[in-house]
């Protein structure tokens, strides 16, 4: 295989694109969770929560988001326990069931865990073998990309149809409409008491269903699911986008 200087420096930018833009997505056990959420607990003086009883509600709150359970012993104790390996978005969920309190200070030790962290090095380009070789890698990624788009098309097009036209918004739309972290927007729901989590689902207190501010939908999925979801009205988007700036600005202040 010929590959030119144009090709190598493609290549290069084109590889230092993909270093920069991914991070190996960062797992804890939910007996580290556990953990930091005791230790935030014994802080605010509520008491500690035992491991079987923090399983119970992780499975409750993340449901068939989990992989599989495991058995391991806990690094002080050396007890056997049961374990779930848990994304940071996935523990910041769990810790939003805790008091304000304890939430808060769980949320800022997870926010202190993110950071990108560089999956690979950049291959020597001045030796043409590599060069080739990471030019057919860089070739494979590109068509693995492009097949999982076409896989994910027709949950792109349903979540799409799942978007009136009377101009409802779902959790994720107001938060990208808003530029809002989402992490950081469900916190502020719940805070707020605007939302709350049922049954998997994102619903809104009756007040702000009274209100205008959002309506009920129900739904069924390709898959035969049925769900309903609270979703902003034209009117509530107004409404949460004002509480959002305040809530902000008192970030700051």
């Amino acid at each position: 295989m010929h590959t030119s200087n144009t090709d190598v420096q493609g290549l290069k930018k084109s590889a230092t694109h993909f270093l920069q833009s991914q991070n190996v997505s960062r797992t804890i056990s939910s007996i580290e969770l556990r953990d930091m959420v005791n230790e935030a607990r014994s802080q605010a003086g509520e008491p500690k929560v035992r491991n079987d009883q923090f399983i119970i509600r992780v499975q409750d709150e993340l449901g068939d988001e989990l992989g599989e359970c495991k058995t391991i012993a806990h690094p002080q104790s050396r007890v056997d326990m049961a374990s779930y390996d848990l994304t940071l978005d996935q523990c910041m969920l769990v810790g939003m069931r805790e008091s304000k309190a304890v939430r808060r200070s769980v949320l800022q030790k997870l926010k202190e865990l993110e950071g990108p962290r560089v999956i690979a090095t950049l291959p020597d380009f001045s030796n043409p073998a590599a060069a080739a070789r990471a030019w057919a890698e860089q070739f494979e990624l590109q068509q693995i990309a492009s097949q999982a788009l076409i896989e994910a098309a027709p949950k792109i097009a349903f979540v799409d149809n799942y978007v009136d036209s009377t101009g409802l918004k779902g959790f994720r739309q107001t938060a990208k409409l808003l530029k809002a972290n989402e992490s950081r927007f469900r916190e502020f729901l719940l805070d707020k008491k605007i939302m709350y989590r049922m049954g998997g689902e994102w619903q809104a207190y009756q007040p702000h269903i009274d209100a205008g501010r959002f309506e009920v939908r129900a739904g069924t999925s390709d898959s035969g699911h049925s769900f309903n979801q609270s979703k902003f009205t034209p009117k509530g988007v107004n409404w949460v986008a004002g509480l959002w700036a305040q809530y902000k600005l008192q970030e700051v202040a």
